[in-house]
C-alpha cells in the first residue's frame, strides 16, 4: 500500500503534489490545512485522514480530529499535528504514540524520517509556500508485509 504523506499546506496546494501523489492508496495530512477545501482537492487522488493544525479555521476543526488513528494493511498509523508536544521531534511523537507502527506530524516545517523503536516517525516537512530557507517537501510512504518505508520528496527542484 502506497501513502502520500503532507503537511503545512496553509492553503497551497502545489501541482507538483499530484504528481508525486499519482497512484497512492491513501493521503495523511498532517494539519495546517488552510481552508477545507484543501482536503476536498486531495480527495481526488485517494482516500484522506486529516487532523487539524495550530492555525486552522473552524471549517477545518468541524471536519477533522485533532489527532487521527487508522489503521491500514495492519499497521497502526497516527496522524498528529504536533503543537501539542512544543517543539515537535520524532522521539517525542514516538513516545506519545509508542503503539504506533507510523506516526505522521509535522508544525516545524522541517522534513525527517526517523525510526524510534517500533515507531516510523514522519515529518514530511511543509508543501505550502516556503518560509525562509526551509525546504518545500512531501513523504512517500509504503506498507508490505507489515513494514512500513517512507522517502522524503522536495517539491522545489531548483534547490538542489
Amino acid at each position: 500500500m502506497k501513502l502520500g504523506l503532507i503537511s503545512d499546506t496553509h492553503g497551497l496546494l502545489r501541482a507538483q503534489v499530484f504528481d508525486v501523489f499519482a497512484g497512492v492508496d491513501h493521503i495523511l495530512h498532517a494539519g495546517d490545512v488552510g481552508p477545507a477545501e484543501l482536503l476536498t482537492e486531495l480527495e481526488a487522488i485517494a482516500p484522506v485522514t486529516a487532523v487539524w493544525g495550530n492555525v486552522d479555521g473552524w471549517d477545518v476543526r468541524q471536519r477533522v480530529k485533532e489527532v487521527a488513528e487508522i489503521e491500514l494493511e495492519g499497521v497502526r498509523i497516527v496522524v498528529v499535528h504536533g503543537m501539542q508536544l512544543g517543539s515537535p521531534t520524532p522521539e517525542k511523537v514516538a513516545a506519545a504514540y509508542p503503539h504506533a507502527g507510523l506516526a505522521v506530524f509535522g508544525h516545524s516545517h522541517q522534513p525527517v524520517i526517523r525510526q524510534v523503536g517500533q515507531t516510523l516517525a514522519v515529518n514530511p516537512g511543509s508543501a505550502g509556500r516556503q518560509r525562509f530557507r526551509d525546504p518545500v517537501s512531501v513523504a512517500l510512504a509504503e506498507i508490505a508485509n507489515g513494514k512500513v518505508t517512507a522517502q522524503l520528496v522536495d517539491l522545489d527542484p531548483s534547490r538542489k
